[in-house]
């Protein structure tokens, strides 16, 4: 792809001699580059169109490697890896092997920090400013956070640390009043309400008109009302808030105002202390499709090349979210006491469609899910049925509330995991390879995991009559076609499914691995080796009864999940045969002790042997043994 001025970026140092035309030119070639490489890959389009003027001017004023930019949330920096030396590399985005979704130290010199996670910025770049001080270095640190994520108690704790210290760095708010949803709460209410409201406007332009009608001094006293106005705005705009924490505010600024962005930087580029500028921008700016939708373009999946191909998505079979958000429906229509809580995820998640029909039992907490968890607790030790839906990546940051506020009480929270198991391109910190292993030990709490999007409609109506804390975890992307059953049934508790018999081999399959594993039971049995497959379906209970029976019969266990090994699902099968006195061997199929980075998931399960070759290749070498 050839561009006049791209191709000359090698660097941020070859923007130093741009003049700002040019720069005006440059943020159109990046701008079309990301469209063209999202459209072939997918990826977080919105948001990185959103940041690109934003970008242009932090690097070209902090040009140099010793400066520090930490991004947040790091799916705004495509345009920040384009300019940092990875031009030619950016059309691998998020391929097998290619350039990550998100900042990564190990890619470049210039990713301070892996931000996959939101709200961690502030801290983080208040930790780089204390260490490059201890070590006499030289270079600003930025923060830039935006996407909602200041809706997080995590980047107050930061803003709160930083104006105690008075650290020198600079925190830009890139405010595009969303995260993926629309920012929902107090502070957000409270931005918009001062930014949008008139009273400080109006004040302006009449004080104005005013004081220039004055004979004589009329000018004079113009110029000092300017000086005066960082005064007048710190009170009528979000600057008091800030100004509360030690930071000096400036701003609203117009965040695709370039020349005005870069005088902006210029002037703060050797201005001592924290400082915060709030800088206002519009999410899928330059690109018409995501102005007028932002949230449908925030994340896209590979191969996306026209606004349409969404709308056909839906002619194609349901995907577990979908199977989720319309099972979780259905069942509130018919008990007002279930609510539905989201964490600024309302698509993503399901919830959508709850927060259209029955606005009354949905709550979105905006980036707060410890809040949302201990809101749930809260709901349920007063008779409310709350289902916290939220991807298994993001619920790691809740889990002491999980553990303090739900399980202790033994109270009846539902706990939904979307994007369970491997997610695909967003890489090692969306993969949702963790939650076994850190649920599975908490006392009170079941845990299930549905082979397909019908049972995922009954595991739901069984886990909401559960008197007790109840996760199911469930996989991204599209269900095998099962239809949805009209009516629910309960599930017999702590129970699992026999697919199919045979005597040589014990297949225990969980959740999106129970198909592979009955299709490679049938490759296997073509071979002669037959296979009993179990869908296990809980993983806490565990049926040891059905467990220890098959054992007896077929002799070997080969365990498959999507999950680490360690603590997973098959080393609860291990503590199980061990307390029951059960010696048999046993085979984990499971992620080893890394974390997997971006890639397709057809090709990450391939590589990792958790697609059906690979289930038949660890039930071979166990038959061997």
């Amino acid at each position: 792809m050839s561009f006049n001025i791209l191709n000359r970026i090698n660097s941020p140092l070859d923007l130093e001699q741009l003049s700002n035309e040019e720069m005006l030119l440059l943020a159109e070639e990046v701008r079309v580059f990301i469209i063209e490489v999202v459209r072939k890959n997918g990826g977080h389009l919105s948001s990185s169109l959103g940041v690109v003027e934003l970008t242009l001017a932090l690097l070209k004023v902090f040009p140099q490697i010793d400066h520090r930019i930490v991004w947040d949330v790091g799916h705004q920096a495509y345009a920040y890896k384009i300019l940092t030396g990875r031009r030619d590399a950016f059309p691998s985005l998020r391929q097998l092997g290619g350039l990550s979704g998100f900042p990564k130290m190990s890619e470049s010199p210039y990713d301070a920090f892996d931000t996959g996670h939101s709200s961690t910025s502030i801290s983080l770049a208040v930790g780089i400013a204390q260490a490059k001080k201890r070590k006499g270095e030289t270079g600003r640190v930025l923060a830039v956070i935006g996407d909602g994520a200041l809706t997080s108690g995590l980047a107050f704790e930061g803003l709160n640390q930083a104006g105690y210290l008075y650290e020198d760095m600079i925190v830009v708010l890139n405010d595009n009043g969303m995260s993926i949803a629309p920012n929902v709460g107090a502070l957000s209410r409270f931005m918009a309400r001062a930014l949008s409201g008139k009273a400080y406007h109006s004040f302006r332009r009449e004080l104005r008109r005013v004081l220039t009608a004055l004979p004589g001094i009329g000018q004079d006293l113009v110029n000092l009302a300017r000086r005066s106005e960082n005064s007048i705005k710190a009170l009528s705009t979000p600057g008091i808030l800030f100004e509360a924490f030690h930071f000096n505010y400036v701003g609203p600024v117009e965040g695709h105002n370039l020349p005005r962005l870069i005088e902006v930087f210029n002037n703060l580029a050797d201005v001592p202390g924290p400082i915060l500028v709030h800088v206002l921008t519009q999410k899928g700016h330059g690109y018409e499709p995501a102005e007028a939708n932002p949230r449908r373009f925030h994340g896209l999946s590979v191969n996306f090349y026209m606004p349409s191909q969404i709308e056909n998505a839906d002619s194609r079979r349901l995907n577990y979210t979908q199977a989720f958000g319309q099972s979780l429906l259905k069942l509130a229509q018919k008990d007002d006491r279930i609510i539905g809580i989201t964490a600024a995820m309302p698509e993503g998640t399901g919830l959508d469609e709850l927060a259209r029909s029955l606005p009354g039992q949905y709550m979105d907490v905006g980036i707060a899910e410890q809040h949302a968890v201990t809101l749930a607790a809260g709901m349920a030790s007063q008779g409310l049925r709350p289902v916290v839906a939220i991807y298994s990546t993001f619920m790691q940051r809740a889990y002491d509330q999980i553990a303090h506020d739900v399980c202790i009480p033994g109270l009846p929270v539902v706990l939904a995991l979307d994007r369970a198991g491997i997610v695909g391109e967003d890489g090692a910190s969306h993969q949702g390879l963790l939650d076994i292993s850190f649920l599975r030990s908490l006392p009170n709490l079941s845990l299930l995991a549905p082979s397909n999007e019908n049972e995922l409609g009954h595991m739901l109506a069984s886990a909401l009559q559960h008197n007790g804390p109840v996760a199911i975890r469930y996989p991204r992307g599209a269900g095998l076609g099962v239809p949805l059953d009209d009516d629910f049934h309960l599930l017999p508790w702590g129970k699992g499914e026999v697919l199919r018999t045979g005597k040589d081999l014990l297949i225990l399959a969980l959740g999106n691995r129970v198909a592979p594993a009955f299709q490679a039971a049938a490759e296997l049995s073509a071979g002669g080796l037959e296979a009993t497959v179990i869908n296990a379906r809980f993983v806490k209970p565990l049926d040891m009864d059905l467990i220890t029976h098959w054992a007896g019969i077929c002799g070997r266990i080969l365990t498959v999940e999507e999950n680490m090994a360690a603590g997973g699902f098959g080393s609860a099968v291990l503590e199980g045969l061990h307390k029951n006195g059960v010696m048999a061997p046993v085979k984990i199929v499971a992620v080893d002790d890394v974390f997997i980075e971006h890639g397709s998931p057809e090709k990450l399960r391939a590589l990792h042997g958790l697609d059906q070759a690979g289930i038949v290749r660890a039930a071979l070498a166990l038959a061997a043994e």
